[in-house]
């Protein structure tokens, strides 16, 4: 097999993601694999992009913005879709320090209540 083109298993096995995760990229139009009869092969432009979903989704993007992020450059190019990446990274920074602080704070009464009923045992 050609190593610019993996097969259906393949592609899950080198993103470690479900068949029906795949299936699911295709149907919501993220990717566009070849197909020969049954088989479905994935090029160069498909594993880029899938390479591109996966961090997306590691960064906490929704699919949504990563297939109008992704359309862009089919659309407008290299520069557009860079600002546009600016921009729903800002974004996506600002969500993810909100959820932090919410993190810290729950963690805070965790530990407070926590060592208060930790005390009122050795008491």
């Amino acid at each position: 097999m050609d190593e610019t083109r993996l097969s259906f298993k393949q592609m899950c096995a080198r993103f470690d993601v479900t068949p029906r995760t795949l299936r699911y990229y295709e149907y919501i139009e993220l990717l566009q694999p070849e197909r020969q009869g049954r088989s479905r092969f994935y090029g160069p432009r498909e594993i880029a992009r899938m390479t591109l979903i996966r961090r997306g989704r590691r960064w906490g993007f929704q699919l949504e913005d990563i297939r109008q992020w992704l359309l862009i450059y089919e659309k407008e190019g290299t520069e557009a879709q860079m600002r546009a990446w600016i921009e729903l990274a800002d974004g996506q920074l600002k969500e993810l320090a909100e959820q932090r602080r919410q993190l810290d704070t729950a963690i805070d009464e965790l530990k407070s209540l926590r060592d208060e009923t930790a005390a009122t045992l050795q008491a």
